[in-house]
């Protein structure tokens, strides 16, 4: 046996694992913490939620009257969105730097763009009143409401304006307003209806990407 066998460092055993890279490990905590998977199911349960309003005719097929229960789950789910933004361990992730930032882009602009997803996917062949171009209006503007209520009340609470939003526009419904910012109750191709909805979620995007949401005490400790 030679000096050099001895020091040479024993083989990795046949098989072994390889090591999964850092960053997505990190954004699998990332997401894992703010209950992300839970929250793909809960979306994916407001997509059923919805086929059945709409086979079984929960709600009437045309008029004002027609949107109020899709609403509803649209709003459900765009709360769901916000909620996502809470973590029990507060903003662990400030350790990493530069990539928390991207982090919260990335649970807020994918969650979006499941809720859209999963929703249409749940009227997919039924007769969805107005359509699904204003099905994914309303979740990414009522998400970005959401996301700049966070903000304020932290993820946690981050449902309440959405839902508060939503009940003020089923009054806007009923009265026939005609408002761009009560987009909700405006048809597809209302310019400004789209730019409005389009302005809070960019506005709430940017802002909780670069911000957070608001972390309470008692996750600091």
């Amino acid at each position: 046996m030679t000096a050099a066998s001895v020091l040479q460092p024993p083989a990795a055993p046949a098989g072994t694992t390889r090591r999964i890279p850092a960053g997505i490990w990190l954004t699998w905590l990332h997401l894992r913490t703010r209950r992300i998977p839970a929250g793909i199911l809960v979306l994916a349960v407001c997509g059923g939620v919805l086929r059945a309003a709409l086979r079984w005719h929960w709600a009437f097929n045309s008029g004002p009257y027609a949107q109020q229960i899709p609403l509803i789950i649209e709003a459900g789910g765009a709360a769901v969105i916000a909620v996502t933004a809470h973590s029990p361990f507060g903003e662990a992730e400030r350790a990493t730097g530069r990539w928390l930032p991207y982090l919260r882009l990335l649970a807020a602009a994918g969650m979006c763009g499941l809720a859209i997803a999963l929703l249409q996917l749940g009227a997919a062949g039924e007769s969805l009143n107005e359509g699904a171009a204003v099905l994914a209006r309303n979740v990414i503007g009522i998400a970005g409401i959401g996301l700049l209520c966070s903000l304020i009340t932290g993820g946690l609470l981050a449902w309440t304006l959405p839902m508060g939003y939503m009940a003020f526009c089923q009054y806007a419904l009923l009265e026939a307003w005609t408002a761009p910012w009560t987009w909700p109750v405006r048809p597809p191709a209302d310019r400004g209806a789209w730019i409005c909805a389009c302005a809070v979620f960019a506005a709430g995007l940017v802002l909780f990407t670069i911000l957070g949401p608001r972390t309470r005490l008692s996750d600091d400790s």
